[in-house]
């Protein structure tokens, strides 16, 4: 039963959330809690370049084809069906949500769950790990193309280069600088997970609280209703459920081993919400859209791939110990 309820992160993104729609932060406290927003997401971004080892990605790099599988379902599959979702009507999905979805769709895939779903499941560990780390380095620079390309295919706006320097100031060279160190730095920072996660966490809350904040300012909560959220969660479960199908079935058919699916159906069906919310608002926070209502999406996306891919690691688990269990009796 506990495999269905929310964990302790998502518990605090909704009471963010609640916090944020009593008591918004504006004015001079606003423009001081930006910088102080932008300061730890840089220092978020550091870390993530300075935990990756260079070991790993040698190790995990050589299977390219596993690779290019998850990328063309991470940025060309799932952008595809963010369109495909704009044939539902504007009075069923609203617009800014349908925004929303179609920001989801381009975004890098996760890295902390992505490795310790395929793990306990019984995948491709050291793949994983590149491949999910590969994915959000890449999504630097495609999430921003790919944003401009798909809002400007459905009227929402085009391609900035302005998005693309914030967010290579912001996140990329942050990144950059913790791979230089990674050699002095690494095992240090590996070793300390625990005293790091409120940066990870933290980081992400403060994103949230700011991102709502100017949201209910501008009368969120009086723009969508109950119905407008409930058509969100369908549409992220029915996404979420063909990429599922998509990326498990299609690995069969590729002729990937049963270890490079797991990893395949783990890290190209999930979506960052670490990556996606500093990125939203990198590439929306100056523009008209509301990017409380653009990480609305995304953070019930989150949720959602939680519970759904828990259930789907725990029966791929099951499988592979009848399995071992079998093996010992034929023999």
């Amino acid at each position: 039963m506990r495999r269905y309820l929310p964990d302790t992160f998502t518990v605090l993104l909704v009471c963010t959330v609640i916090l944020a729609s009593l008591l918004p932060i504006h004015g001079r406290y606003a423009d001081v809690f930006d910088i102080a927003t932008d300061i730890a997401i840089g220092l978020l971004f550091f870390l993530h370049g300075a935990r990756l080892s260079r070991d790993t990605v040698v190790a995990g790099a050589l299977h390219w084809r596993l690779h290019l599988t998850i990328l063309l379902t991470t940025f060309c599959i799932f952008p595809l069906l963010g369109l495909a979702i704009g044939l539902i009507p504007t009075s069923v999905l609203a617009a800014p949500l349908y925004t929303g979805i179609l920001f989801l769709c381009v975004l890098p895939s996760t890295v902390q769950s992505s490795i310790a779903f395929t793990s306990m499941a019984g995948g491709n560990v050291p793949a994983a790990i590149v491949a999910a780390s590969g994915s959000n380095i890449f999504g630097m620079f495609l999430t921003p193309l790919l944003t401009g390309l798909v809002l400007s295919t459905t009227g929402g706006g085009g391609f900035s280069w302005e998005a693309l320097q914030s967010i290579l100031l912001q996140l990329m060279l942050p990144f950059v600088v913790g791979q230089i160190l990674q050699p002095w730095i690494g095992n240090w920072i590996r070793s300390r997970k625990k005293l790091l996660m409120p940066v990870d966490r933290g980081s992400i809350l403060m994103v949230v609280y700011l991102a709502f904040s100017e949201a209910v300012m501008e009368g969120l909560w009086h723009t969508f209703s109950l119905g407008d959220i409930a058509a969100v969660i369908l549409v992220d479960m029915a996404l979420l459920a063909t990429v599922l199908c998509i990326t498990m079935f299609g690995s069969r058919l590729l002729g990937f081993s049963k270890e490079d699916e797991i990893t395949i159906t783990f890290c190209g069906s999930k979506k960052s919400l670490a990556s996606g919310v500093p990125m939203a608002n990198a590439i929306f926070g100056n523009a008209s859209s509301s990017v409380g209502a653009i990480v609305l999406p995304l953070m019930l996306f989150h949720q959602i791939q939680l519970m759904a891919c828990a259930v789907i690691a725990q029966k791929y688990a099951a499988r592979l110990k009848d399995k071992a269990e079998v093996k010992p009796l034929a023999a």
